[in-house]
C-alpha cells in the first residue's frame, strides 16, 4: 500500500502484540484504507467525513501488550461498522482519527443528525417535538 500524504499506518497484531499479519492500515487526512489478505487481496477505503462513531476497545491481554482495537461505525455502503484491530498507539490513533473525521465532515458540509426525543410535560405550555421532523 504505498501512497502519498499518509499522516498513520501500521498492521494488526497477533496475539503477541507483533506485527506478522496481513492486515494493514493507513490513513490520509480525507480517506481511511484497510488491506488484507496475502495471496488474494482486498483493499477497502472509507471516506472519512462518512465515519459517525469511534469506539476504543482494550481487553485485559490488549492492555498488557499495549494494542487497542477501534470500532468505527460509518454511513459507507461497503463498510458500515468495522474494525481496526490490535493495533500500537491505539488511544493516539482514535483522537487522531477523530480530529481527521471532524475536520473531513466541517470540509464536505456533513452534519450529524442526532436523534433527540422530547417528552411532553403535561404542566407545560410548550409542546417539544423531534427535531428531525
Amino acid at each position: 500500500m504505498k501512497r502519498e500524504n499518509i499522516v498513520w499506518s501500521d498492521r494488526k497484531r497477533n496475539f503477541l502484540g507483533l506485527p506478522w499479519t496481513f492486515t494493514k492500515y493507513a490513513l490520509d487526512k480525507e480517506r481511511l484504507f484497510i488491506e488484507t489478505g496475502v495471496l488474494s487481496s482486498r483493499e477497502d477505503e472509507v471516506r472519512l467525513y462518512r465515519i459517525t462513531d469511534l469506539t476504543l476497545t482494550r481487553n485485559l491481554w490488549q492492555r498488557i501488550i499495549r494494542t487497542g482495537t477501534i470500532h468505527c461505525d460509518s454511513a459507507d455502503k461497503t463498510m458500515k461498522n468495522f474494525d481496526i484491530k490490535n493495533i500500537k498507539n491505539a488511544s493516539e490513533t482514535k483522537e487522531t482519527l477523530s480530529n481527521f473525521v471532524e475536520e473531513a465532515r466541517r470540509k464536505n458540509r456533513v452534519y450529524a443528525r442526532e436523534s433527540m426525543e422530547y417528552d411532553y410535560d403535561e404542566d407545560s405550555d410548550v409542546e417539544y417535538e423531534d427535531i428531525n421532523h
